[in-house]
């Protein structure tokens, strides 16, 4: 037992408590998935992250995540104000971030002059930092002008939908594309982990899981929302709808010589343009396309491509009706 912790075991319950924090100290670091970096100021802070996210989306929708009034003429003022504070908290975890571009599961890479030295991009995760939080926000413009189809999206494919307002503020899908959009920009930067926790966080939200990854066109709608499952290659065209339960998922992948999931290759779905996808479908497949103006009933199971225009459903159950 290290000598502070002595200190603190003045009486039985302290001796109990320590002798379990020495024991549980042994068991960090026990290799490359368990490094504490963390403790370190290594790993990006999940606290940090969703905060600025939260901000984002209050920019891309002024009022959505903030109390009080925004007056027409400080909209400048309040969008100068939140962008800026975005910056204070992301760019120092994209700076975190950075590093696990090249280090995966191990902290060095193996060199010409042997194993031990340092990636040569290490000495430039300050610089890169600021580039893609630059960048980042010179691509806000657009992903706004896709969330304003997104808005007309859900109202005009919900009849419940009375108001923009109510659209805007109260709909769990809209939240959702939200999130991904920006999440989405930056994946599309290779910003590893900052992404990812965004979705799981608007997972939990929402109850959408949608992989940043996926690549998703204008006039989005997802019409309840929860239980949807978005996959990381997933590319969904224009004008799309789809209800709860859908999942847009991966067969079984393929595994490399160690046994591992081969990644970075084509595992989910395409779905074209004005493609409707009601409720708990299941479509599987990086092969499997799904045509242009077509329409996949609920609860349909689907690993095949379906040409334009097509309605895919399921045979009527045979029900039995009984008197009593």
């Amino acid at each position: 037992m290290t000598r502070d912790l002595q200190r603190c075991c003045a009486g039985e319950q302290e001796y109990v408590l320590c002798e379990t924090v020495a024991k549980l100290r042994a068991l960090y670091n026990l290799g490359p998935e368990d490094r504490p970096d963390s403790l370190l100021g290594l790993y990006p802070n999940p606290t940090n992250i969703i905060e600025g996210l939260k901000i984002l989306i209050d920019t891309m929708f002024p009022g959505k995540m903030s109390p009080g009034r925004i007056e027409a003429d400080e909209l400048g003022i309040f969008l100068t104000r939140r962008l800026s504070h975005a910056w204070r908290l992301l760019r120092p975890e994209i700076e975190r971030a950075i590093p696990f571009r090249w280090i995966g599961e191990a902290a060095q890479v193996e060199t010409g002059e042997g194993k031990g030295a340092p990636h040569p991009e290490a000495a430039n995760t300050h610089q890169e930092a600021y580039r893609v939080i630059q960048a980042f926000l010179t691509r806000l413009p657009e992903v706004r002008t896709l969330l304003i189809e997104d808005v007309k999206a859900a109202y005009e494919g919900d009849p419940a939908a009375l108001t923009y307002a109510e659209v805007q503020l109260a709909y769990p899908g809209l939240l959702a594309i939200t999130s991904h959009r920006l999440a989405h920009e930056f994946y599309a930067l290779d910003i590893p982990i900052v992404p990812r926790i965004m979705s799981e966080w608007t997972h939990a939200q929402t109850g959408a899981d949608i992989h940043p990854g996926a690549t998703i066109g204008h006039g989005f709608f997802i019409d309840h929302a929860t239980g949807v499952v978005v996959g990381e290659t997933t590319h969904i065209g224009n004008r799309v709808k789809i209800y709860q339960g859908v999942t847009l998922g991966a067969r079984s992948f393929p595994l490399d010589e160690h046994g591992h999931p081969i990644k970075h290759i084509k595992r989910h779905p395409t779905v074209e343009d004005q493609v409707v996808i009601y409720a708990n479908a299941t479509i599987l497949g990086g092969d499997t396309i799904i045509g242009k103006g077509s329409t996949i009933g609920g609860n349909v199971f689907l690993m095949e491509t379906v040409p334009p225009n097509s309605f895919v459903a399921n045979e009527h159950p045979e029900l039995k009706i009984k008197s009593r």
